[in-house]
């Protein structure tokens, strides 16, 4: 299913299928100027495609490597269409590397990434390296009307779990640098157009470096992981048992005790 709104110059599209619409989870892919902004998630592999041909599309851009986002890299390549998209997540694409049972459920696993393709490059959408989520990751400035396309760097102010290779200090870092552009529209690959888009990522800045100070501190009276998630945020939700462990608080408390290096993505 494709939900469809119209911002003006942009249009949003939400994908849903029925098993992600029992979790209730869906993912914003974007069109400005005939170019798609994320592939979406390969259970919709074939609206992509029908999206593509019909658009007669000039490039798509892969903002990182989860499935949700550049689980159509492939089948776009196939059909000609030109793509941005980073050396490093071409390379985890091409492992087709191991995701747990509840993504296979809500969004279906990728195919590896075979296909050679033509480089998209347009000197107004630029792809720029945010890391935090994972390694790869990119948002796209639109220079002609200041307007981000955060892919999952922002995803809500208050996010209480992380993946195990998170990196929220380096994540502040990347919103920091975005916040300085002062964009005047911040479209979130889950959230869609974020009401007060500057505001809303400063929000989650100042709450991000509290909720880090708050995970040091009591680290530093000799709190252990479980009971400094409990303080800090909370009980453990249904996400984090759907997902095996693999999305939860308890991961967010490892990432702040981390320290700033980031494991890689896959």
């Amino acid at each position: 299913m494709i939900e469809r709104t119209l911002h003006d110059d942009v249009t949003a599209l939400r994908l849903t299928w029925w098993r992600s619409r029992v979790l209730g989870y869906g993912v914003y892919v974007y069109l400005v100027r005939n170019v798609l902004i994320d592939t979406g998630f390969p259970a919709v592999a074939r609206e992509i495609g029908t999206l593509a041909r019909e658009r007669r599309l000039r490039g798509a851009m892969v903002t990182h490597q989860h499935e949700d986002h550049a689980g159509n890299a492939e089948a776009l390549a196939q059909i000609g269409v030109p793509l941005s998209i980073d050396a490093r997540t071409v390379r985890v694409l091409a492992s087709k590397y191991p995701i747990g049972a509840y993504r296979h459920f809500v969004w279906r696993a990728m195919p590896a990434f075979r296909s050679s393709f033509q480089p998209f490059v347009d000197d107004t959408l630029v792809p720029v390296h945010t890391p935090g989520h994972s390694t790869d990751h990119h948002v796209v400035w639109d220079s002609t009307t200041d307007t981000l396309f955060t892919g999952d760097l922002f995803l809500g102010v208050r996010v209480r779990v992380a993946h195990p290779y998170e990196d929220p200090r380096t994540q502040i870092a990347s919103l920091r640098a975005m916040i300085e552009r002062r964009p005047a529209r911040v479209f979130c690959g889950h959230r869609g157009l974020v009401p007060g888009g500057v505001r809303a990522l400063s929000a989650k800045v100042e709450w991000m470096e509290q909720t880090l100070g708050q995970i040091a501190e009591l680290h530093a009276q000799g709190a252990g992981t479980r009971e400094i998630r409990r303080r800090v945020l909370g009980t453990r939700g249904s996400v984090h048992w759907i997902s095996a462990g693999d999305y939860s608080p308890d991961n967010l408390v490892r990432a702040a005790l981390r320290g700033s290096s980031a494991a890689d993505g896959t």
